[in-house]
């Protein structure tokens, strides 16, 4: 009984400091832009115009921090006249200007429209337009650089969103990329093209297709703390700066990506857009099985209920069974890879399996019936 009542006692007391800590919490404030831009030492800015901006990423005030409480509801003994001008301007769908918001990283704060921003999250809005001013961290940490570098870069081809890199180094060389993509789109016209201009189309026609092709390959398993930028970075740096002299991959891959990125380019703009994802392959192979004795008919059940076998066969030898696979494949994984991971994982894990040997054809002829 005691225990009981103890127990219970913890209870309500916990309850009491929870529910204490939730109202400190919804009490609080927003956070302060000045506070934010000592810690990351921004100092330098740029202008990014007007654009949509999610309100959940909208998280402090330049100047009025103190006003609105951490879920930026203005606080109870604050006047709250403008703030109910603002949401019947919204509910009568009056235009409202837009704010003005300072960013740092992806996090932005408010110099100019506090109250619109309040109504926005009240009213359950996911975004609100707002000419943004954003400040550059200059701490040299990796992210920091990596994040200036990126800043950098979306500034100069106004191309944002999917293009993420984790090396310090690659934005630099993806806009190297664009300038030749540019000189070689000048050349075609005749006249000038403008940087954004051709970063769009490089974007298009040559980044996309090629993430693409690395989206359905085995390299985004392999490289799971890796980006698709990342991968693209590596392979098109390969296979189109270094010529691809020491870096294997293998026929499929060499069919698909050219060792020039405007040949690349060519090849990708004459496949219709639907022949884009799959991009796949079959790999036919021959193997032999080894069995143990008087469960040849079992296996040979159990191996022809695979889909990727075609044939099976029942030979006298130092062999039992001869089956015939045809395994699709991406065109980035090697043959070895795919029709290896078919006999580990499928072929091996029949019981009563021995041993396997695998012949795979160089070239082949066959008949039509």
């Amino acid at each position: 009984m005691g225990t009981t009542s103890s127990k219970s006692t913890i209870a309500n007391v916990w309850n009491k400091v929870s529910t204490a800590w939730e109202n400190r919490r919804g009490k609080g404030e927003i956070k302060s832009f000045r506070e934010k831009q000592r810690s990351e030492e921004a100092v330098d800015r740029i202008d990014l115009g007007i654009k949509g901006v999610l309100v959940e990423k909208i998280v402090g005030s330049v100047g009025r921090y103190t006003d609105f409480d951490s879920q930026f509801r203005l606080k109870e003994d604050h006047e709250p006249y403008r703030l109910k001008r603002i949401k019947e301007a919204i509910n009568t769908g009056k235009p409202l200007p837009s704010v003005e918001l300072f960013k740092i990283k992806d996090e932005y704060y408010v110099l100019d429209g506090n109250h619109r921003v309040a109504a926005a999250k009240e009213f359950g809005h996911s975004s609100i337009d707002a000419h943004i001013i954003e400040y550059i961290p200059s701490k040299d940490t990796l992210e920091n650089i990596l994040y200036r570098e990126k800043t950098d870069f979306e500034w100069k081809t106004c191309l944002s969103g999917s293009i993420k890199l984790t090396e310090v180094g690659q934005y630099a060389y993806l806009m190297e990329q664009i300038l030749e993509h540019q000189h070689s789109m000048e050349e075609v016209t005749g006249e000038p093209v403008p940087i954004k201009n051709a970063a769009e189309d490089w974007y298009r026609t040559i980044y996309c297709p090629m993430v693409d092709i690395i989206k359905h390959s085995n390299l985004v398993k392999a490289f799971s703390k890796r980006t698709l930028t990342d991968l693209y970075a590596y392979i098109s740096y390969h296979q189109w700066k270094k010529g691809r002299k020491k870096r294997k991959y293998n026929v499929g891959i060499d069919l698909q990506i050219p060792k020039g990125m405007e040949r690349f380019r060519a090849k990708m703009m004459e496949k219709k857009e639907f022949e884009l994802p799959g991009m796949k392959r079959t790999t036919t192979a021959f193997l032999m099985i080894s069995v143990e004795t008087r469960r040849e008919k079992r296996i040979m059940e159990k191996l022809f209920a695979f889909k990727e076998v075609q044939e099976v066969h029942f030979v006298p030898g130092d062999f039992d069974i001869i089956i015939k696979i045809a395994v699709e494949r991406d065109l980035i994984a090697s043959d070895s890879e795919v029709i290896g991971d078919f006999i580990q994982n499928r072929v091996r894990r029949i019981p009563g399996v021995v041993k396997t040997k695998t012949i795979i054809p160089i070239s082949s002829k066959i008949k039509k019936n």
